[in-house]
């Protein structure tokens, strides 16, 4: 069965492509190409093709690719009954949208944020870290601070001595 599909053709990064008639068991950069009907610039948008070979081939039965259906629509091109024009579909659907920042739950985003931007206190005393115990003792459980203060680093002295003399010859 004949296809007409587009060839890409161009340099990397500026995709141009050819509208070829081709076998369709083989592939679109196989070369084996029955015939070239036309071209397509994606850049410049600019579409040539030829009218009478593609209405040729679609009366002998060739089936147009989706893309290529939208090509021969825009060029104004009868197509055959049989062809299925699919609708494009503008609206897409989103795969997941509980992942969206805006539908996140405000807490979370707020996790972020400077402690200035939270308008919470700011840090504690440098030089101690707060530690929350829980006591069990009482029904109700009580939250006690406990401070502990950091102690600061003890660095090490260090004795220079002399290096031992070699003896010498005498």
């Amino acid at each position: 069965m004949l296809t007409i599909r587009m060839q890409r053709t161009g340099r990397k990064g500026f995709a141009t492509f050819r509208v070829v008639v081709q076998d369709s068991r083989f592939a679109p950069s196989s070369g084996r190409v029955v015939a070239k009907i036309g071209h397509y610039n994606p850049h410049t948008k600019e579409t040539v093709i030829d009218k009478e070979k593609a209405t040729e081939f679609l009366s002998q039965g060739a089936q147009p690719s989706p893309r290529v259906v939208r090509l021969l629509q825009a060029e104004k091109i009868a197509l055959p009954d049989w062809v299925e024009v699919k609708a494009q579909d503008k609206k897409r659907k989103i795969r997941n949208p509980e992942k969206l920042r805006k539908n996140q739950p405000k807490e979370e985003v707020a996790q972020g944020l400077k402690v200035e931007e939270l308008n919470v206190e700011g840090p504690a005393e440098e030089s101690a870290t707060e530690l929350n115990v829980e006591s069990s003792e009482s029904e109700v459980a009580e939250t006690e601070t406990v401070t502990v203060a950091e102690e600061p680093a003890v660095e090490a002295e260090v004795v220079e001595t002399a290096p031992e003399e070699a003896p010498t010859k005498a």
